[in-house]
């Protein structure tokens, strides 16, 4: 039943092409994702919950009280609002997806389907920065997203474990950065200590560390098809034709891309690895 649900939104979304960044749309999209599975569908909660955690060894997160839900969410969702993507790396936007990402989950404002709500959320909200993602990635590695944002709500400092967004940063770097991490859900448990796995989680492997979000998307389309045109990508990208040709110049003087053989028969080159 919720693998139908799951079907039924997407193709919603697909025919709707609309998002709204508020606490709104993100209630909406609980209720039509859940509408028939749960009865409490697109409701905030009024009771205040805990989980017992495997990969805490069975510890819980401190979720957001239940007469606090909304003012929460609307400190979060102002607070992401005023922040600006503008210059700043693909690696620090990853970092700060991530940080926003487990923070609106800590809330868990409703009964359940918290975590798939949140991926569905985020999705729609990555469309709006020009990426093409969908939701594949979060379906092959659902439970390592879960517990990343688990671990990413964790603080236990008598024991020596501290909240860390590092296992979130990973698969949003794969899923945004075509990077390569192993999401392997032993990494995250709170006992497991090799140093091999500690390092890989703190090291940045990216090759496109100087590129802005918009740059990396338009990377990656670019990349998809060589012989795109400047039009076709701002539909794509979802920015006006004047910005792209603008950034297509940045790039070229960046030594990001190159234009082969000239405007009408031409070919764009990707000259990173992303």
């Amino acid at each position: 039943m919720i693998i139908m649900n799951l079907l039924a939104w997407q193709v919603r979304c697909r025919q709707e092409q609309t998002f709204q960044f508020s606490p709104a749309e993100w209630k909406n999209i609980h209720k039509r994702l859940f509408k028939g599975v749960f009865p409490h569908a697109g409701e905030y909660r009024n009771y205040n919950i805990t989980k017992k955690e495997w990969v805490l060894n069975g510890e819980t997160v401190l979720y957001a009280s239940a007469d606090s839900i909304r003012d929460t969410l609307d400190y979060d969702f102002g607070q992401e609002k005023e922040f600006s993507y503008e210059g700043l790396s693909a690696s620090d936007a990853v970092k700060h997806i991530a940080k926003f990402t487990s923070g609106i989950w800590q809330i868990h404002p409703f009964y359940e389907g918290n975590t798939r709500s949140t991926a569905v959320f985020i999705i729609k909200y990555l469309k709006t920065f020009g990426f093409q993602v969908n939701n594949e990635i979060f379906a092959e590695n659902s439970w390592y997203f879960r517990n990343s944002l688990v671990r990413a709500n964790y603080n236990d400092l008598g024991k020596g474990f501290s909240a860390t967004t590092i296992y979130l940063e990973r698969f949003f770097e794969n899923l945004l950065m075509g990077e390569q991490n192993e999401l392997r859900n032993r990494y995250i448990h709170v006992d497991y200590k090799e140093q091999s796995a500690i390092q890989s989680a703190t090291e940045d492997n990216s090759k496109c560390n100087n590129c802005t979000l918009e740059e990396l998307a338009i990377l990656k389309e670019l990349q998809k098809n060589p012989s795109i045109t400047q039009k076709e990508l701002a539909i794509i990208i979802g920015r006006s034709e004047r910005t792209i040709k603008t950034r297509t110049v940045e790039m070229q003087e960046k030594g990001l891309i190159r234009r082969e053989n000239g405007k009408r028969n031409g070919r764009w080159e990707v000259l990173i690895e992303i």
